[in-house]
């Protein structure tokens, strides 16, 4: 059967055709498999849900796809043909962009599929399974079949999916063939001081003890055998072959502002130590804020030392080191520094780790991860990151950033200001939900925001305007001195765009396009890029002219634009 064969390249019309045959002649629906009419339209919130339910039935049933398909009646699986998003492919193709928007760890669409059948057009949407232990949320909740019927996942299948992230914990593997030779002497006494930082009780035990013995009290070493984690905190470089096919490498590369390659490094363990190692390789200069009153400090690190620690130290414990892959800090002379890991993120999105109270119920690596905890290497799961986002708060800095593409997890620490305006909102707000200034975040990063963000930044009065030229609202304007601001990012209405247009060519005859430019440019809302200005002075000659206000006694390439005499 074609229908549960994983297909990594998009197939031909024959191979579709044969799996929508096969579709067709199944029994019923199947919790992987559903078909919708949709003769006009598919709402698109529908699709989501859809989505979510069958990625985890597709993982709950252990299929390699499922299946959604539009344009079949579903009681006697008939064609009947449908027009959504009919004759405009790239509308089609943007679903993969606009569901990744929505669901965790941005799944999206493996391939979408158009059919143009003798007894109507069909679409297919070809949907993959969630990832092992990361069940798929749309919009942050989880979603199921119940029979052929959508519903909410139920708890034990959300903890069914979860539980197969720690079936197998990678990093607790023994390494059958390392001895005590094969660790660093000054990484074990560096763990021995850590742990007991940790362990404040245990100092004087903890100076009795001889390597195995701390080996053993420290997890990392089980029947006189070292683990996987062991060689990753505590190996000599040349130990790393017993990890093999595993790859125990973390890069550094230097970016000029251009984003050309001015310098790297290569680390391997002992991780304990290469830490250091990579973190005065990091040219963690000064920043100097611009003075405002007393608001700000006059000099401060671009980024905070521990939040490059815990970030580098995230990558380590939490990496999917079974891709083969490697850890990259890439530093940018601009004032960016990120960190990249192979593997997903388990706990699902930022967001849900940052409002939960609790640490995540699940993790990739146990052993790796509490053992980084033990010598001091990490926060407890979870903490560390809000620790991140509100010393980036408390210092007026952007939020770090983070990017789930292509399995992988990317975070990214900015050590400058991006907008001083939004640093004046967080200063003399300091009653905002760290929610809400993630979403003020996102808006000063001029990053999309769902209907439902924006609705609690209004809310709140903290917005104004629609999309996707939205703003600070002028009750923030007032309250924290933005009042130019305010005023440079919303536009003028219509009516006085045409006004200016009409009194400029009264005034002076004639307007080539250049004049207009000019006259309108520093009119236009700040929100608007070179281009989105251009399309609006186009749109507002073009709807002028229609209107039988103006009319182009010019060319197309050097228009002369003049006022029509109603007279004539």
């Amino acid at each position: 059967m074609l229908l549960f064969k994983t297909l990594l390249i998009k197939m031909t019309s024959k191979e579709i055709n044969n799996i929508l045959n096969e579709l067709l002649s199944l029994p019923g629906e199947t919790e992987v498999v559903e078909f919708k009419e949709a003769k006009n339209d598919f709402h698109f919130d529908k699709l989501g849900k859809y989505f979510s339910a069958l990625c985890n039935e597709a993982n709950l049933n252990s299929k390699n796809e499922a299946w959604l398909v539009l344009g079949i009646e579903n009681k006697h699986r008939t064609i009947i043909g449908t027009q959504y998003r009919a004759g405009n492919r790239p509308q089609l193709d943007k679903l993969k962009t606009e569901i990744a928007n929505k669901t965790t760890n941005r799944i999206t669409f493996i391939e979408i599929y158009e059919l143009d059948l003798p007894d109507g057009r069909v679409v297919m949407f070809q949907i993959p399974p969630a990832p092992q232990g990361l069940p798929i949320a749309w919009e942050g909740h989880y979603y199921g079949r119940d029979g052929e019927d959508l519903s909410p996942l139920n708890l034990e299948e959300i903890e069914r999916i979860r539980r197969q992230a720690t079936r197998i914990d990678w990093s607790a593997g023994i390494c059958a063939n390392a001895t005590l030779a094969d660790l660093s002497d000054e990484a074990i006494q560096k763990a021995k001081t850590n742990f007991k930082i940790k362990n404040p009780r245990l100092v004087s035990e903890i100076d009795t003890w001889d390597n195995p013995a701390f080996l053993t009290k420290a997890k990392v070493m089980a029947n006189g055998k070292l683990t996987r984690t062991a060689i990753l905190l505590l190996g000599k470089q040349e130990a790393t072959i017993h990890l093999q096919p595993a790859h125990a490498q973390i890069t550094w590369v230097l970016y000029d502002k251009d984003k050309v390659e001015k310098d790297y490094a290569h680390f391997a363990p002992p991780y304990i130590l290469s830490v250091d190692e990579i973190y005065s390789n990091i040219r963690n200069l000064k920043y100097r804020y611009m003075k405002s009153g007393t608001l700000f400090p006059d000099e401060v690190d671009q980024y905070d030392p521990q939040n490059i620690r815990e970030a580098l130290s995230n990558c380590i414990a939490h990496m999917d080191y079974t891709t083969g892959g490697r850890i990259t800090v890439a530093e940018r002379e601009d004032g960016y520094l990120s960190f990249t890991n192979p593997g997903s993120f388990l706990p699902g999105s930022i967001e849900e780790v940052i409002r939960s109270e609790d640490p995540p119920s699940h993790n990739r690596n146990i052993l790796l991860a509490e053992t980084m905890v033990s010598f001091n290497m990490i926060d407890s799961i979870g903490s560390g990151i809000k620790r991140m986002f509100r010393v980036q708060r408390d210092r007026f800095f952007p939020l770090p950033e983070y990017e789930f593409d292509n399995n992988k997890v990317k975070v990214t620490l900015i050590g400058k200001m991006l907008d001083m305006e939004y640093a004046k909102v967080l200063a003399q707000n300091t009653d905002l939900r760290l929610e809400e200034i993630i979403l003020l975040d996102k808006l000063q990063k001029r990053k999309p925001l769902s209907d439902a963000e924006l609705k609690l930044l209004r809310d709140k009065g903290l917005i104004e305007g629609k999309k996707p030229n939205v703003t600070i609202s002028a009750n923030v304007a007032q309250k924290t001195g933005q009042k130019a601001a305010y005023t440079k990012n919303k536009a003028f209405s219509k009516q006085q765009y045409f006004d200016w247009i009409i009194k400029g060519i009264r005034d002076h005859h004639s307007l080539s396009r250049k004049d207009i430019e000019e006259l309108l440019w520093d009119k236009l809302s700040n929100l608007l890029d070179e281009k989105q200005k251009k399309v609006k002075i186009n749109n507002l000659l073009s709807e002028l002219r229609i209107r039988g206000i103006i009319e182009n006694k010019g060319t197309f390439k050097a228009p002369k634009w003049v006022l029509i005499n109603k007279e004539d």
